[in-house]
């Protein structure tokens, strides 16, 4: 029995939110090697490009560099051995390169180390997430887009402190959604386009590299080919080129981990947001349907269709930050090399993407789809019984009345109107201090919650201009 858990990997069945998700699928043990051979096989290339390896032997190198020809499970049990997954990774990648051609075989790995390779890897896992999530992020952009602009002026109650306070519209919240993720579309795309390749060798010298290079190719100006080697790397990976070696120095990883966070927090203010105002009391929004048969039922409750999706998104929201913090404390590398904070960073950075890959898909489906209730956001307007208002009253009959006795007029008519369940503008009629002061058509339109909106609706054109 255990032995077969074993086999079955992860399947996702903890996290559901990002369980079949293109992130979930981008960053899997295959996926992870799969980039880990990418990157050797970028490494021939490019040191073929300087003519330290042979083309032909670059060609097979690149050729043989396919996940599926490897064990992963028995690579994983490998690393055990050596505390991390490459030196297996490369020990079984030249046995299948000198399997199709023996003399290429020496060319793997040629003067590299573990980390370049790892981190090389992970960049691209990186890249390729990251491109996947700001897609998602664009159509949920859109989605919001689209609802603010329909609801530009949909009065509903602006709460604060969980409490009802002045009126606002639904557009300009889903506005502030869609200005959310921007900002994270805008970190992602910061971070990706730094993205870098490693190349240290064993201690952040390249020394190995540079040796190889003298033999093989005849460069004896350890600067020039430093730049060429970094250069040619970079353009085989797609990657972009650093500053120094980083193998101690984890800005990138840093970088990606606070996004990431950024992104899941994004995207999690929706989830909130949104879990809230499909509250029974207040049901100014339904969760989309889904074609699933049964999404969001009570395995106890007939009746209840719960807000799944705001739910997983909030679960992302709730870890990927946390995680995040993990890899910024695996800044602390000791010395050229981390014996454990490189490697603790590995799986925190997996689940940051694969974490934020599936709150970014799910938040698609939630934005898309969202029901929106103006009826119930009319109704809810209500139940202050104008109170909702109450700070443009006091605005405006402050220079009628003095500020006191307006103050004073307004707090006592508000503690009537919750004690006797009666609208405001009826008790400010009947109110002695008024008395010829404003008419009752000018009472009913002051406290009327649809009219005090204040800018929402020039911000959405704002936002939306942006």
């Amino acid at each position: 029995m255990t032995s077969r858990l074993d086999r079955a990997g992860d399947s996702g069945l903890l996290s559901p939110v990002r369980a079949g998700t293109d992130a979930e699928a981008a960053v899997s043990d295959s996926a992870w090697v799969q980039a880990m051979l990418d990157a050797e096989a970028a490494l021939a290339r490019a040191q073929a490009r300087l003519g330290t390896v042979p083309k032909a032997s670059a060609e097979v190198i690149s050729g043989m560099a396919r996940a599926e020809l490897l064990d992963v499970r028995a690579l994983a049990l490998a690393s055990r051995e050596t505390a991390n997954p490459v030196v297996g990774l490369v020990q079984a990648f030249t046995r299948l390169v000198a399997a199709e051609d023996e003399r290429s075989a020496e060319y793997v790995h040629r003067g590299s180390t573990s980390q370049d390779i790892f981190d090389t890897g992970a960049m691209l896992v990186a890249s390729r997430v990251l491109g996947i999530v700001r897609t998602d992020l664009a159509r949920t952009a859109g989605a919001l887009a689209r609802l603010a602009a329909r609801h530009r002026n949909t009065a509903v109650a602006g709460r604060t402190l969980a409490l009802q306070a002045v009126p606002t519209t639904f557009g300009l919240k889903a506005a502030g959604w869609r200005q959310l993720v921007l900002d994270a579309d805008h970190r992602l795309a910061v971070v990706e386009a730094g993205l870098p390749v490693s190349l240290g060798g064993a201690a952040g010298t390249l020394a190995g590299y540079l040796e190889y290079g003298r033999i093989d190719g005849g460069h004896t100006d350890p600067g020039a080919y430093l730049d060429q080697l970094v250069e040619a790397y970079a353009v085989e990976t797609g990657l972009a080129r650093p500053g120094l070696p980083w193998h101690a120095l984890r800005t990138p990883i840093a970088d990606l981990g606070a996004a990431l966070g950024f992104t899941a927090g994004a995207l999690g203010k929706i989830a909130i947001d949104v879990q809230t105002l499909t509250r029974t009391e207040i049901g100014e929004v339904a969760e989309p349907a889904g074609t699933a048969a049964g999404r969001g039922t009570s395995s106890a409750m007939p009746h209840k269709r719960n807000p799944v999706l705001a739910t997983l998104i909030r679960s992302a929201a709730l870890q990927v930050p946390v995680m995040a913090a993990g890899l910024t404390q695996c800044l602390l590398a000791e010395d050229e090399r981390s014996g454990g904070a490189w490697h603790a960073e590995w799986l925190l950075l997996r689940e940051c993407l694969r974490l934020a890959g599936g709150a970014a898909a799910t938040a698609v489906e939630l934005t898309e789809g969202l029901e929106v209730r103006p009826d119930r956001m009319a109704a809810n307007l209500k139940l202050t019984d104008g109170q909702i208002v109450s700070e443009r009253l006091a605005a405006v009959l402050a220079p009628l009345l003095g500020r006191g006795p307006a103050r004073r007029l307004l707090t006592e008519v508000s503690a009537r109107s919750a004690a006797e369940h009666r609208p405001l503008a009826e008790l400010l009629r009947d109110a002695t201090e008024l008395a010829g002061v404003m008419s009752r058509e000018e009472l009913a339109a002051l406290c009327d919650p649809a009219a005090y909106t204040g800018a929402a609706g020039p911000l959405v054109d704002r936002a939306l201009g942006s």
